[in-house]
């Protein structure tokens, strides 16, 4: 994982306006890095981001919304090693008509071996590690058992 970090920024919709205020008061932080956002967060965050931080310049990456495929973008994201890090902000007392798209990103984040914050206080834990803004080896586990495994 390079110092600066591929991040990626997902919320649903009862969640929007606590990561946006998480973006904000952690704007400068994430500035540094690449933020990779599916469709409503990702401009949400750019609002967020040029109303409140205009001074403040972030590389924002949108993807397509999460149902309408964001989702799917992401995890190809994660599986081909593009992503380092995945805050998702999920609300768990609602029922998401994509919820097997979700479980497959958390599926894809644990096989890709990044780092996943799913609340606010996670994020916040995460983004205020000193290895946040530092280069860090990731440890793979090798499926190479799995991949060989014999199909009857």
């Amino acid at each position: 994982m390079n110092k600066i970090k591929n991040i990626g920024l997902v919320a649903h919709d009862a969640c929007k306006n606590s990561m946006m205020e998480w973006v904000a008061f952690n704007a400068k932080r994430l500035s540094a890095h690449n933020l990779i956002c599916t469709g409503t967060t990702g401009r949400l965050v750019e609002e967020t981001l040029k109303t409140k931080f205009p001074n403040i310049k972030a590389n924002i990456t949108k993807l397509k919304s999460g149902p309408l495929g964001g989702d799917q973008q992401m995890g190809a994201l994660i599986a081909t090693d593009k992503l380092d890090i995945l805050i998702f902000f999920t609300d768990p007392m609602t029922t998401q008509p994509h919820d097997v798209d979700i479980k497959a990103l958390i599926r894809l984040s644990t096989i890709a071996n990044i780092v996943v914050a799913c609340t606010r206080s996670s994020a916040d834990f995460m983004i205020s590690s000193p290895l946040f803004d530092a280069e860090y080896p990731i440890i793979k586990d090798n499926h190479e058992d799995y991949i060989a495994r014999l199909v009857k």
